[in-house]
């Protein structure tokens, strides 16, 4: 037994030849890429067997091989080229009926050409799988990724050969304690690879990240940095901004950055006026090409300022589903419906609910004028103690901020939604806040808290976490968790000198079903809640925005109360069909006031 446990573990470290996930590469969607999206093959395994033999110790004979019989005797209880196929990116929970529930690993395999390049690397990019990848390049285990809403990619120029190459990654979404989110949340755990895959073409030494934004209102100075895949120094890099007549040239210093202030004068991005540069970034023969856009987030005392000038933030919260019926929405079309309806009911910004969404969304957010608050997957009760959780939720908000921090439409980012108050979590959280702020100064800081302090029609705020957010910001469900006949009695204290975001509020009903206002689920009763949780709500000192929950029907496994629910929340303004709803008028009437 020692000797064949010793005989896999040989296996398995060969197979893992110079496999190495490399940091995450900024502006993908500018690279030179192949697209490995398209239909996958694929295995469901629901004992795992295609990974564990039957003593649950890695087994040799993985799927992960590929094998075919070579002799008419071999025994091979699999053929990826018989299986079905589903469309990558995607979820399986739409694309197979038998999968509509399911939670477990799923095997798909996609074969590619490939035609390798002088002085090329080649990067394997995941838009994000969710929740737990493992990847295989012709046989060879590259990389394990957790976590079911970031990117990742891993360099795999080793693993690849001239011609057809094999491609497979076993995915698994079931849900664990120590996960993040944990085993229990109110969406639906669509599993699969639901983003972009891209095959991408870098030089030895290319540009990993960059930075341009507004350093100062005064005099509208730009700031510059840049960052390489490896410490060269000496490398030029030129920054051009056509339209602002800006070309610049920095040299990397020994670690490989660079940075630059320079004068600008840009056009102030805003949801009046989204103005976006088109800007170009070159080193050599490397070009990125990027739209970016200017402006200036801070806070003074209760107010919220956008280029030194008070916004409101008339908000939705929206979760990353398919406008029609469900499915995870993965396209720029899914987005543009989305942040449409949106824009229809008076919306300047959005809460991309309770991960970070498709880089598409952020985008498409940005040309439309929709400032945003994006969030990581801690919710509900974390494993607060344990360090693996920990890092899993910094690894998440750092592969966030590395990815979005140059959409200028991006004011916050939130690290939780919903915790329970404990020292254990409080010393959680403050680490992401520090982590947040290290990583960009240039946004605010925040997250969805609860409110604990409430003795009759009083309601206080009070929240350790409010020593490191920048914006106050809670849950309260007045109306639909509490009698709706509470809110004209209502009376809040926030005790915190910061803007104050009421991040979620509202009720469900099911859309085309009336009766009277007091007659749960009816389109009345969800009517009435809205009109009077805003008149409750413009009483709020400091109140600087509102994203109420939620901007359509989603789908979750909590909700079960047939004919009514049928595994969907339905507290949408907006139904799964995209119907609207009678309360969307009342939150659309509001915000055109404010």
């Amino acid at each position: 037994m020692r000797k064949a446990l010793v005989t896999i573990s040989l296996l398995v470290a060969t197979l893992a030849i110079q496999a190495q996930e490399v940091p995450q590469v900024a502006n993908i969607l500018a690279r030179h890429a192949q697209s490995l999206n398209g239909a996958w093959n694929y295995l469901v395994d629901v004992q795992e067997e295609g990974y564990y033999d039957y003593r649950m110790r890695p087994t040799k004979w993985g799927f992960f091989r590929n094998a075919k019989p070579q002799k008419p005797e071999d025994l091979i209880e699999y053929d990826f080229d018989l299986a079905p196929t589903m469309q990558v990116p995607g979820d399986w929970n739409t694309q197979d009926d038998r999968l509509f529930f399911y939670e477990g690993t799923v095997w798909l395999k996609r074969s590619f050409d490939y035609r390798p390049q002088d002085g090329c690397r080649a990067l394997l990019y995941f838009g994000a799988v969710n929740y737990d990848a493992h990847v295989y390049v012709n046989g060879h285990h590259v990389g394990h990724h957790e976590g079911g809403f970031t990117p990742f990619n891993y360099d795999v120029t080793s693993q690849l050969h001239a011609g057809e190459n094999t491609l497979i990654v076993k995915v698994d979404n079931k849900r664990h304690a120590s996960a993040v989110p944990t085993q229990i949340f109110d969406w639906w755990n669509y599993g699969g690879i639901t983003r972009d895959v891209l095959l991408v073409s870098l030089g030895e030494t290319y540009i990993e990240n960059y930075t341009l934004r507004l350093a100062s209102l005064e005099g509208r100075r730009l700031a510059f940095s840049v960052k390489l895949n490896r410490p060269e120094a000496g490398r030029k890099v030129t920054l051009r901004i056509p339209e602002l007549k800006i070309e610049k040239t920095v040299v990397t210093d020994a670690a490989g950055t660079a940075t630059l202030t320079m004068k600008g004068k840009p056009q102030l991005w805003s949801p009046q006026n989204p103005k976006l540069y088109d800007v170009e970034i070159s080193m050599g023969e490397e070009t990125l090409t990027d739209r970016i856009g200017f402006r200036l987030i801070e806070t003074r005392g209760k107010q919220l300022l956008l280029n030194g000038e008070p916004i409101f933030l008339k908000g939705i919260s929206i979760h990353e589903e398919k406008p029609y019926g469900g499915g995870r929405a993965n396209s720029t079309a899914d987005a543009h419906t989305l942040l449409s309806w949106a824009k229809e009911l008076g919306c300047n910004f959005v809460r991309l609910a309770h991960y970070p969404h498709n880089e598409y969304a952020v985008r498409e957010a940005e040309r439309m004028g929709l400032l945003v608050w994006s969030e990581i997957p801690v919710y509900w009760t974390i494993d607060w103690t344990n360090p693996a959780t920990l890092e899993n939720a910094r690894r998440q908000l750092t592969d966030m901020i590395a990815r979005d921090h140059n959409r200028a439409n991006v004011i916050i980012w939130s690290i939780a939604n919903e915790t329970p108050h404990s020292p254990e979590r409080d010393a959680f959280l403050g680490n992401l806040a520090r982590l947040a702020k290290q990583l960009d100064d240039s946004r605010l800081v925040s997250m969805a808290m609860e409110v604990t302090s409430a003795s009759n029609f009083k309601n206080r705020l009070q929240d350790n976490m409010h020593e490191y957010v920048d914006v106050v910001s809670f849950n309260q469900y007045i109306g639909w968790y509490r009698d709706v006949n509470d809110a004209p009695k209502m009376e809040w204290e926030i005790p915190y000198n910061k803007p104050v975001i009421i991040s979620e509020f509202g009720g469900g009903a099911k859309y085309g079903l009336h009766g009277a206002k007091n007659q749960r689920w009816t389109e009345e009763f969800q009517e009435n809640l809205y009109r009077e949780n805003t008149a409750m709500l413009d009483k709020i000192d400091g109140l600087a925005g509102t994203t109420p929950w939620i901007l359509k029907d989603f789908r979750s496994p909590r909700r079960v109360l047939v004919g009514i629910q049928d595994y969907y929340n339905r507290k949408g303004l907006f139904s799964d069909n995209g119907e609207k709803k009678k309360a969307f008028y009342v939150l659309k009437e509001w915000y055109s006031k404010k």
